[in-house]
């Protein structure tokens, strides 16, 4: 019960900030988003519209078409945020001013907007609209949810140049580019792990230095040449970004002609792990 009271809170706030987005850095100062919000906003500038109300029927009705491709759990959460947005939308519409310069503004709204959504994201729930279409991607492309929303956001930006003029349109693609950036480092945290693989000449010590001095655990896998055929010890072992240069510093103190490559980690998988 603690768990889904926390998580409604976090979409509620989410859901304050994202409209906050909206209303008082994209809208006064002329600027679009993408996806359905992106629709709501074009309504509002071409015939005032409430964002809110346009925002409810438009996600309501997609939640309708794709709620069976999500759990129990997911589809009551993004009912929770299609509402709490919705109204903090209608009820914010008018607090925004015009910023003089637009770039400042495109920035700003992508920041709130990322934020925003990433909170409610985190919480297990979806904004409706293109978030509903970016979970599908993420479900079954394995795309980051920051990255499906920006092919659907730019897709829905080119069509709303139309309306707000080619120069607004690439500062909004600038706002939606800073906003999926946002959202991926909220739902993925903001700590990169990476993935570090060793092959050494001197395996031992580098376990021990790594244990001791980073305080991290390592796997030991069992490799063979494929030109030699000579066994050799893999050492495996995730790692956050920031501490690829002490780590670094370690390798290169033990065997400055080791083999070793660094990839990024998209996500982990075990109860208990933390990264620092």
């Amino acid at each position: 019960m603690k768990r889904e009271v926390k998580d409604m809170i976090m979409i509620i706030i989410g859901s304050f900030v994202f409209a906050i987005g909206v209303n008082y850095f994209a809208i006064p100062n002329r600027l679009s988003e993408g996806g359905v919000i992106g629709i709501t906003i074009v309504t509002y500038y071409l015939f005032e519209w409430s964002p809110g109300i346009v925002n409810f029927v438009l996600n309501t009705l997609l939640v309708a078409v794709g709620y069976k491709f999500f759990n129990k759990r997911v589809i009551v959460y993004t009912v929770a945020a299609i509402i709490s947005s919705s109204l903090f939308l209608h009820f914010t519409v008018d607090w925004g001013k015009e910023i003089s310069d637009p770039l400042l503004a495109a920035l700003f709204a992508g920041l709130a907007v990322g934020f925003g959504l990433g909170l409610i994201f985190r919480s297990g729930g979806t904004s409706g609209g293109s978030a509903i279409l970016a979970r599908l991607g993420n479900q079954f492309f394995g795309w980051t949810i920051g990255k499906g929303m920006l092919v659907i956001d730019i897709a829905v930006i080119v069509g709303s140049a139309f309306i707000i003029g080619q120069e607004k349109a690439m500062y909004t693609l600038i706002s939606v580019y800073v906003g999926a950036k946002v959202i991926d480092v909220v739902v993925e945290g903001a700590n990169e792990r990476t993935a570090v693989m060793i092959i050494s000449s001197y395996p031992d010590q580098v376990l021990d230095a790594v244990t001791n001095q980073m305080a991290r655990g390592i796997t030991v896998l069992e490799g063979k040449g494929g030109y030699t055929g000579s066994q050799r010890e893999v050492l495996y072992l995730v790692i956050n970004k920031h501490e690829i240069v002490p780590f670094r510093k370690i390798i290169l103190n033990i065997d400055p002609n080791a083999y070793v490559t660094v990839h990024g980690v998209q996500e982990i998988f075990r109860k208990g792990y933390k990264g620092r």
